[in-house]
């Protein structure tokens, strides 16, 4: 398939890229974007959620009570889980969610993830660019230009540039990303996805 290329101003260049059927017309596979989605939203979690079980609780251990005639039931301990204040039962423990999937299919996903986009038509493609300077102003006007500014939006560039992502930093709708760190979650959590003439290339050769 074949996209205008815009430059800044949000007008068409008179050139097209040509995207990779390979990577942008497959039959999504819905199951590797859900597995490599979920091993994205995994790996987010910290994991440091901790109780106190019974043996880790400070109390007395003598036995509380006696063992018969109380008329009521046995107990032995005041850590005990069934008195308040005492250690929980099976409690979180610090851990690690992260599980491990194959290159091959978190390239599938991210494949599947594009193509979804590529027939939703939430695809651009604009040549390359930069600013002097870190601004945000000069972000919003090139957004503006191509009529994105209100929309959740994912800038993939070739290679990293300070000062367009210093530009876009302030921006809660836009992220600015270089193609090494596009992921499937990423690439579905945007509403359109711009990618920088010069990031095609590399995405390509990368998920083919």
């Amino acid at each position: 398939m074949e996209v205008a290329i815009l430059d800044i101003k949000g007008k068409e260049t008179g050139r097209k890229a040509k995207l990779s059927d390979k990577v942008f017309a497959i039959e999504p596979n819905e199951h590797a974007v859900y597995l490599d989605v979920k091993q994205y939203l995994a790996n987010q979690r910290q994991g440091t959620h901790k109780a106190k079980e019974r043996a880790e609780i400070k109390g007395s251990t003598r036995k509380i009570k006696k063992q018969k005639g109380t008329g009521t039931a046995r107990a032995g301990s005041i850590k005990s889980p069934i008195f308040k204040g005492g250690g929980r039962v099976f409690g979180p423990r610090p851990r690690n969610y992260g599980f491990k999937l194959n290159k091959n299919l978190k390239r599938l996903a991210r494949r599947s993830a594009l193509s979804m986009k590529a027939t939703d038509n939430a695809i651009m493609v604009i040549e390359d660019f930069n600013f002097d300077a870190p601004r945000t102003k000069n972000m919003i006007d090139v957004l503006k230009a191509i009529g994105i500014q209100d929309k959740k939006s994912l800038i993939v560039l070739g290679d990293s540039n300070k000062n367009v992502y210093l530009s876009s930093r302030n921006l809660k709708t836009t992220e600015v990303i270089s193609s090494s760190e596009l992921s499937t979650y990423k690439i579905l959590h945007a509403n359109n996805i711009v990618f920088i003439e010069g990031s095609l290339e590399g995405i390509e050769s990368n998920l083919s």
